[in-house]
């Protein structure tokens, strides 16, 4: 099986999962070098992991080292870039989130794949756990019925140092606060569960942070099955904790976690308890279990590749939760109902995710 040539650009604090995914490969993806530009972290970086290369130069490493599979750990302003760049190198990436500043840019990146017959993958690892392939899977045959309610909440706590790193808490660097840098993440993986949302109301607001970007954000979604969810995403909570919760007609469907899960975060609860036999059988049939890492993504990845197929985060579906990201801002700034394919090119929420608008903010 063809062994693929990997880069990473970017070697902060995310870039060590992107080496521990590329040793998850059982040797399909070698880590040939790294790129920051900071000579000195690059060289630290890559003595530490063995890795044979370093470069400050982005476009020299692509050039000189010619990769298959091109990681993007680099500051969110610099992905749609790194990443057409990338594929027109003749790479294929996995690109941290959140993928890109806009639709705008989603679309240059869906213009550069069509161009190059590269793909762009961006990091949603929590669809890529077998717990969550096997609970999706139940959930799409009916077997606790339909699903009716929703809960997903990212309640995470970032203190004045995090926010002290240049980049972030920006609109142009960051691209926004923890509606795309933390909540991205479980509300990619609602949709995932509950297929294609209509319409959202939401409210953003600045209620802490000396940021430009938002510290909370809020919505309520509608879902074309009907189901009705609530979304909080914060970085202002000190007890810290992920929790996605669907309720169905026949059972409620949990997963509390923080950064990642296994399959012992799910948990099942039938209407009535003791009388759901055949469900909670087909339930307890976990496959063997694979966490939500970046291992898990990278390996479907390559899978892929293996076969020229479009990976699961590029395309269709990661526009669809980047367009959902984009109504959340839009109807928080606006005040109004947002439906899905209402913008388009022309609408500044289109252009940027804050259309030219800020976050209320709270005096203190």
């Amino acid at each position: 099986m063809k062994t693929y040539r990997a880069v990473i650009v970017g070697t902060g604090g995310i870039s060590d999962a992107h080496v521990r995914a590329t040793e998850a490969t059982s040797g399909r993806v070698q880590l040939v070098a790294a790129c920051d530009i900071d000579a000195t972290r690059a060289r630290t970086f890559c003595e530490r992991f063995k890795i044979p290369a370093a470069h400050t130069d982005y476009a020299t490493m692509l050039r000189e080292e010619r990769p298959d599979i091109v990681l993007i750990a680099a500051p969110p302003g610099l992905h749609a870039d790194m990443s057409i760049a990338a594929m027109e190198a003749g790479a294929w990436v996995l690109c941290e989130k959140p993928l890109c500043a806009s639709l705008a840019e989603f679309d240059r990146i869906a213009a550069a794949e069509q161009r190059t017959g590269r793909r762009t993958a961006c990091v949603f690892q929590m669809r890529f756990a077998s717990s969550n392939v096997h609970v999706r899977s139940l959930l799409q045959q009916g077997a606790f019925g339909r699903p009716l309610v929703a809960v997903c909440h990212t309640l995470w706590y970032r203190d004045e140092a995090y926010y002290a790193v240049p980049w972030r808490g920006k609109w142009k660097t960051e691209l926004g606060g923890p509606t795309m840098s933390q909540g991205i993440h479980s509300m990619d993986h609602l949709l995932h569960l509950l297929g294609d949302w209509t319409e959202v109301r939401a409210v953003a607001e600045t209620l802490h942070h000396a940021i430009e970007v938002e510290d909370v954000s809020m919505a309520h979604v509608k879902f074309a099955n009907g189901a009705r969810a609530s979304i909080i995403n914060s970085t202002l909570c000190p007890r810290q904790e992920t929790y996605l919760r669907i309720d169905c007609e026949q059972a409620t469907v949990e997963l509390t976690h923080l950064y990642a899960y296994q399959k012992e975060n799910w948990r099942l609860t039938p209407a009535v308890p003791g009388t759901a036999e055949t469900m909670q059988t087909a339930w307890n049939n976990f496959p063997p279990d694979v966490g939500s890492t970046h291992g898990a993504q990278l390996n479907a990845l390559v899978a892929d590749m293996d076969a020229g197929a479009v990976p699961l985060t590029s395309g269709a579906e990661a526009r669809r939760t980047l367009e959902f990201l984009a109504a959340l801002y839009k109807s928080a700034f606006t005040g109004t109902a947002v439906t899905r394919g209402s913008i388009r090119p022309g609408d500044p929420f289109y252009a940027v995710m804050h259309g030219g608008q800020a976050p209320a903010r709270t005096k203190k």
